[in-house]
């Protein structure tokens, strides 16, 4: 059966295509769009993969989506305490896979157990740098069942 692109020479043809692995930055912005299960997949694609999964712009992209409002403000501190991949791998990522798809009637308790979940992740860093026995509030973020406290 002959398709109506039958007659479209392929990129490698023409003798000068163009690879999305050609341009490192266009790249971070395509992987910026992906959500972190996805990001994870395609940092094992190849080494160059890899490297630009491994920036913080991609992963700060990631978390903004989800939290809004200072981004500027909370660089400096999320940089401080390990860096917007890390934020997302031990905060944002557990609580996101626990949640429901947002609906748009539910963005503002989305919105509001993120910034929970990145004050407990700040608190947690904050106590690490103590080097002290912990008290970590971080069982805060297990989910509780209020059926079984009627």
């Amino acid at each position: 059966m002959e398709t109506q692109f039958d007659d479209v020479p392929l990129e490698h043809d023409k003798g000068k295509g163009f690879s999305i692995n050609d341009n490192a930055d266009l790249l971070a912005e395509i992987l910026s769009r992906l959500d972190g299960r996805s990001l994870g997949v395609a940092a094992c694609v190849c080494r160059l993969w890899s490297g630009v999964c491994r920036r913080d712009t991609v992963w700060e992209a990631l978390c903004t989506r989800h939290v809004s409002g200072g981004a500027a403000a909370a660089r400096a501190v999320v940089a401080a305490l390990g860096g917007y991949r890390r934020l997302y791998r031990l905060c944002m990522g557990p609580v996101l896979e626990r949640l429901p798809p947002a609906r748009r009637d539910e963005a503002a308790h989305l919105s509001l157990s993120l910034s929970l979940s990145l004050s407990l992740f700040s608190i947690d860093c904050y106590e690490r740098l103590g080097g002290r026995q912990r008290s970590s509030l971080l069982f805060l973020r297990n989910t509780v069942d209020m059926n079984m406290m009627e």
